[in-house]
């Protein structure tokens, strides 16, 4: 695991159950375009990675997991007037982690904003469903602001795995 891998752990601990980096036995991750195709993209990398460590059957929860948060990312984070810099490195990025008994998928986007319901009139029902699908087929999410020069903030998900044999 490179660098990356790591520095992404450090800020994602203090969201989540206490989880040793060191223990991770995977970690993947890929960058997303800024458009909608992100979200099928995430799902074919996502796919990839899940039959990769034999953890195909938990595709449907993780996957549609991970369409919610990437689709939050790219309506929340991205508004319309963002520059589109083909040389800047995209902005939203996909983490799959995997502990023992745990599997973590962590969304990071250059938004500051809480992904949390609005209480403002023009919130719609539609986009607060993503987070209520997210709460409701995931073992426990959350998210926290960026340190440092990255900015922005992490929005993940926790799956328990069974034991493995």
């Amino acid at each position: 695991m490179g660098t990356n891998g790591s520095t992404m752990l450090k800020p994602l601990r203090q969201g989540l159950p206490p989880l040793d980096p060191a223990a991770v036995s995977n970690a993947a991750s890929c960058a997303l375009p800024a458009r909608y195709e992100a979200v099928r993209e995430a799902r074919r990398f996502t796919r990839g990675t899940l039959d990769h460590w034999d953890l195909g059957e938990r595709f449907d929860d993780v996957c549609l997991v991970v369409s919610e948060l990437v689709t939050n990312a790219l309506r929340h984070a991205l508004p319309a007037n963002t520059p589109r810099i083909p040389e800047q490195s995209p902005p939203v990025r996909l983490h799959l982690m995997r502990w023992s008994e745990r599997l973590v998928c962590a969304v990071r986007d250059p938004s500051q904003e809480s992904p949390a319901a609005r209480d403002t009139d023009d919130f719609s029902a539609e986009s607060g469903r993503g987070l209520f699908l997210v709460d409701s087929f995931s073992d426990g999410w959350g998210w926290h602001p960026l340190a440092g020069t990255l900015g922005g903030k992490v929005v993940w998900a926790m799956f328990r795995l069974p034991p493995t044999e």
